[in-house]
């Protein structure tokens, strides 16, 4: 009979591993080892075996260091899986067979044969094969061997597979079974994509889906939205896919597709001078401007009593190359004293910058 947790499967079995891949914005590396070593004091990087790719030895059980972060996420580190195995490689097309065999006799038992799994593969070296072939071979053992149902858009449980060339300069693969949550995210490496669509204005929209998705934010029809430094106007026309009305706000132009759309109110101006200007209330604030974290935690403060009981602000902070982390801290309290702040992550789409959730105070 399957297990109904694979932590606790794991367990059952014995299997316990204290190595590990974490991933975050190579600009952001150090900051992630220290959010790393916040939970296992001890941890090392052995290496860095591609850029933001930390391999990690730490003095916790995977599942005890994942369970930390189910809870409260890192801000930095995007993606972790753990090493239960490591195969060594020649980076032909005979790798698939040993990968396959590796799978079968080492990772299958690990599978809860009735929770739907994928296989994510990520190549951080020169080999002969694509990702696409690695993960048809594992999910055929995998199948043939545990039954388990293959489901790549929404698996509960993951096969990690990460090609790399070693300290020695030998290829070798390191593979471990996980759920989806202690992975931190869905996407392999926590590389969330998006197909362009039609119309789009800017890769900025990418930024604004990705936090909609990452923290769970649902927006609804006819629901209003304030677009703070809002030209050219991608995340606008986001929230206009999306249904809502939007005050846009910014004394550059918006994109001429928007200017036809009566969902949206044009205010060329600053957003310090709509303040002065008699603000609506809204359901949305959303701020992506380039300007000082610590201004921006300041503009949107003053913000705060022209959003709902129920609204939601999502803003992103651009952080410095010295002292990110310092100016980050003072942003978030000068935050935290208007807001609760719901959520803090560095995302894929994000460059030197962080998104952040902010919530009115006293929401129920």
């Amino acid at each position: 009979m399957a297990k109904p947790n694979l932590g606790t499967y794991l367990d059952s079995f014995g299997v316990e591993t204290h190595e590990l891949i974490a991933t975050c914005d190579p600009q952001f590396v150090d900051y992630g080892m220290e959010e790393i070593q916040d939970v296992a004091p001890g941890a090392d990087a052995l290496n860095e075996v591609a850029p933001g790719v930390l391999r990690v030895i730490h003095g916790l059980p995977f599942e005890a260091f994942a369970a930390t972060w189910t809870a409260a996420p890192p801000v930095f580190v995007r993606h972790i899986c753990p090493v239960h195995v490591t195969a060594p490689l020649v980076g032909t097309d005979a790798d698939l067979a040993t990968l396959a065999q590796y799978a079968g006799m080492e990772l299958a038992p690990l599978l809860v044969a009735d929770m739907p799994f994928s296989v994510q593969t990520r190549l951080l070296t020169e080999v002969a094969y694509r990702p696409l072939a690695v993960n048809d071979a594992v999910a055929t053992i995998v199948q043939d061997m545990v039954g388990a149902p293959l489901d790549v858009r929404a698996p509960q449980q993951v096969v990690s597979v990460v090609v790399i060339q070693n300290a020695e300069g030998q290829i070798e693969a390191l593979l471990g079974v996980s759920t989806v949550v202690q992975n931190l995210s869905d996407w392999a490496g926590g590389v969330r994509r998006f197909a362009r669509e039609e119309g789009q204005i800017s890769r900025s929209e990418f930024k604004l889906l990705e936090a909609l998705d990452v923290f769970g934010i649902e927006l609804l029809p006819r629901s209003t939205a304030l677009d703070l430094g809002a030209s050219p106007g991608g995340w606008t026309r986001v929230l206009r896919a999306k249904e809502l009305y939007v005050t846009a706000v910014d004394p550059g132009e918006m994109d001429p597709r928007l200017k036809t759309d009566r969902g949206i109110r044009y205010k060329p101006m600053t957003a310090e001078s709509y303040l002065r200007n008699d603000p609506d209330t809204f359901d949305l604030i959303v701020n992506d401007m380039r300007m000082d974290a610590r201004d921006s935690a300041r503009l949107i403060a003053q913000f705060a009593p022209y959003l709902y009981p129920h609204g939601v602000v999502i803003m992103t902070l651009k952080l410095p190359q010295q002292h990110g982390k310092r100016v980050l801290d003072h942003a978030l309290e000068i935050l935290h004293a208007t807001y609760t702040v719901a959520g803090v992550r560095q995302l894929f789409h994000n460059r030197s910058e962080v998104t952040v959730i902010l919530h009115k105070r006293g929401r129920a």
